[in-house]
């Protein structure tokens, strides 16, 4: 009860402030909606309209699938120790060195490091290189490594 008697006039300024705002506002809803009443009914419905064909076009775009899990049994065959095709080696006639070279070529070394590993200049490499384009008919590095592997040169 002290505390309204302390704050009386803070209080009757403050309640008195609100009737005036409330009354603004009804002054202005009077002149803004009423006089201008066919545009929000117009823009109501346009709204309504708008929110029912975005909720429509959900519905009927939304792909109708249905997930199953299928759970299939997979047999992995016993990785069996790769054996060169010595009938493939004997026709393209590739040299040992020429093979060690096309085994470090598939396994993505450039001519530095298969020179290093080998132990002989990269310009040898390079003429290995060459060497095996010529017997396996090939232009590039990763057509070289394809061929061989589809004749059973490299794993």
């Amino acid at each position: 009860m002290n505390f309204f008697r302390k704050y009386k006039t803070i209080l009757i300024y403050g309640f008195s402030l609100a009737l005036l705002i409330v009354f603004l506002k009804l002054i202005e809803y009077k002149l803004i909606i009423l006089n201008n009443s066919f545009q929000f009914y117009a823009g109501s419905i346009a709204l309504l309209f708008t929110l029912l064909g975005i909720w429509l076009a959900t519905k009927l775009i939304k792909p109708k699938t249905k997930i199953e899990i299928v759970e299939k049994k997979v047999f992995i065959n016993q990785v069996q120790p790769f054996v060169i095709n010595e009938d493939a080696l004997a026709k393209t006639e590739i040299s040992a060195r020429e093979l060690e070279v096309l085994k470090l070529m598939a396994k993505g070394f450039s001519n530095q490091e298969i020179a290093n590993t080998l132990f002989v200049s990269v310009s040898t490499i390079k003429t290995h290189i060459s060497n095996l384009f010529f017997k396996l008919e090939a232009s590039r590095r990763t057509q070289a490594v394809e061929k061989a592997k589809n004749l059973g040169l490299i794993p």
